[in-house]
């Protein structure tokens, strides 16, 4: 079971981040933002809008997936395992800034996650 968590929350990182990451290109792309068709069509003749369109689809489908057998708490919180893969890509593709404010929000995220990880450990045994 164990194994299959690590396998499905890391698939749902990878479809998250491949989709901001994407949506970030797209954007770029599609400058300058205007409200007119004409920024729709270059928005949406962009290879990367359909890659960010493929990574939503795959993440769903391993969030429903991970849904049937996860405990809700710490699923969530895994979920956003992506705000931290995000930053880092951005720092290595975008040139984005990586402060010690953020570092130690993705610090925060993780200790959330062992915590909530840990509770649900904890009350199971209570349970059972």
């Amino acid at each position: 079971m164990k194994r299959f968590y690590l396998i499905g929350f890391l698939t749902l990182m990878l479809f998250d981040t491949l989709t901001q990451i994407c949506i970030k290109y797209a954007g770029m792309n599609a400058l300058p933002f205007e409200l007119s068709s004409a920024w729709l069509v270059r928005l949406f003749s962009q290879f990367w809008i359909y890659c960010a369109l493929i990574g939503y689809i795959g993440a769903f489908f391993t969030w429903i997936t991970l849904l049937k057998r996860a405990p809700i708490g710490p699923a969530f919180a895994a979920s956003h395992l992506e705000i931290i893969s995000v930053l880092w890509l951005s720092s290595i593709l975008f040139q984005e800034q990586i402060g010690w404010i953020k570092i130690l929000g993705c610090g925060f995220i993780l200790i959330g996650i062992l915590f909530l990880a840990i509770s649900e450990t904890s009350t199971k045994k209570t349970v059972a």
